[in-house]
């Protein structure tokens, strides 16, 4: 019997010693973004947001030993469906805080739908200023430098040019009128002198360049401020070239500078342009030299804007978790509206009078270099130095916004 006994007790000490351990609950995250809509821009995005939740996790997660998880979601670049989605990741997926988002309406949509159901959403790649001020909430975070923000580095480059008489041509739809509206505004506060004399606003994906060519060439301007992008800027540098609308005329051009546009353009990228964008290849600082390799090794592709952006905003949604011990909707917004977290390009914080983040963009100009389209002469401008003020921040949000503090 006793034989018996210390037999079975050994076997149920084993059982204990080799029971598999319980499963640690993950802390999830759900994602939302136009991947077969948009993939040039997404698809690196989505690598980025990948390769950070990967670093996260081997470094032992969140929470004392929480892994994190994404929940991604394709909204293919329609409202209804990213709602749906949102719907359907809160209700039954059961995540806590959302992120993501390109289109500004999609990002605009589902700001509205976190307010509604009091859950955190970082919007990542929006540009909006709606984001944050005029339909901002407190529940909405934006991570990604703004139309406001690259319109007035933008604007500070092309005071210093002779040019007067302006042409602008955007896409119609929010950020283009708005990133025309706040270019316009904010050039004329720096140089009273100047005119706008015509303005092109072809339908997203659809320019026709000989419209817009010669409705632009026929106000003889100085200098043209472009936001288009995609197929639609490349069919009007193709057949600006061609009408020489761009010989011996100053271009000031938001986002051309970007990997996801210059590598398209190849050889047709245009030179001397005044741009934002995000000239990876020099920039030589050790973190941010870290993450590209990280991210070479991983994809074994270069990296692209999209991508620094979406392991960004992982890693400030896991300082934010952390700092908030969970993820509790009004202890992350708190935890947000104190942040500053680490990134490759160095520290970077939230504003808890309107959410936006401070990361900034880099400002240059467009050159060749070995038959593709590159930034050179380029600079860093830090996002907080174009920002407006904390109390005039405030104003532009709605009275009824709560918890700004």
């Amino acid at each position: 019997m006793r034989s018996l006994v210390t037999t079975l007790a050994g076997l149920l000490l084993a059982g204990a010693l080799f029971r598999p351990a319980l499963a640690v609950e993950p802390v999830k995250i759900g994602e939302i973004n136009s991947y077969v809509a948009i993939p040039a821009f997404t698809v690196p995005y989505r690598n980025g947001w990948q390769l950070a939740v990967d670093e996260i996790n081997k470094a032992g997660g969140v929470l004392n030993g929480r892994p994190l998880e994404i929940v991604s979601r394709d909204d293919s670049g329609r409202l209804a469906q990213s709602l749906s989605i949102a719907e359907d990741l809160v209700a039954h997926d059961g995540v806590p805080v959302i992120m993501g988002s390109f289109l500004s309406h999609i990002g605009l949509g589902l700001s509205e739908f976190a307010q509604r159901k009091k859950i955190v959403f970082l919007a990542v790649e929006p540009l909006t200023d709606d984001l944050v001020w005029s339909k901002g909430n407190r529940y909405t975070f934006r991570l990604r430098a703004s139309s406001y923000m690259q319109a007035s580095m933008l604007a500070e480059r092309a005071a210093t040019l002779p040019a007067k008489r302006w042409a602008t041509v955007a896409p119609n739809y929010e950020f283009g009128r708005s990133i025309v509206g706040n270019f316009e505004t904010l050039l004329k506060a720096r140089r009273p002198d100047v005119s706008f004399v015509a303005e092109q606003w072809p339908t997203l994906g659809n320019l026709d360049p000989a419209v817009v060519v010669p409705a632009i060439e026929q106000k003889r301007p100085d200098a043209i401020f472009n936001a288009t992008f995609g197929s639609d800027l490349g069919r009007l540098i193709h057949e600006g070239n061609a009408q020489g609308l761009f010989k011996k005329r100053a271009v000031v051009s938001v986002l051309t500078g970007e990997p996801e546009v210059l590598d398209v353009l190849a050889d047709e990228a245009p030179e001397g342009w005044i741009v934002t964008g995000y000239p990876w290849y020099d920039i030589k600082a050790a973190d941010h030299q870290t993450f590209v390799d990280a991210y070479m090794a991983a994809y074994n592709e270069d990296p692209r804007l999209a991508a620094l952006l979406g392991y960004a905003a992982v890693k400030a949604l896991a300082a934010a978790i952390e700092q908030a011990g969970g993820t509790n909707p009004e202890k992350l917004i708190a935890a947000f509206e104190h942040l500053t977290f680490s990134s490759p390009i160095g520290p970077i914080s939230f504003r808890a009078a309107d959410h936006q983040a401070t990361m900034g963009t880099w400002v240059g100009t467009t050159a060749l270099r070995d038959g593709a389209g590159v930034m050179i002469n380029w600079v860093y401008d830090d996002g907080q130095k174009y920002l407006p003020d904390m109390d005039l921040a405030r104003k532009k949000r709605p009275a009824d916004v709560e918890g700004s503090h």
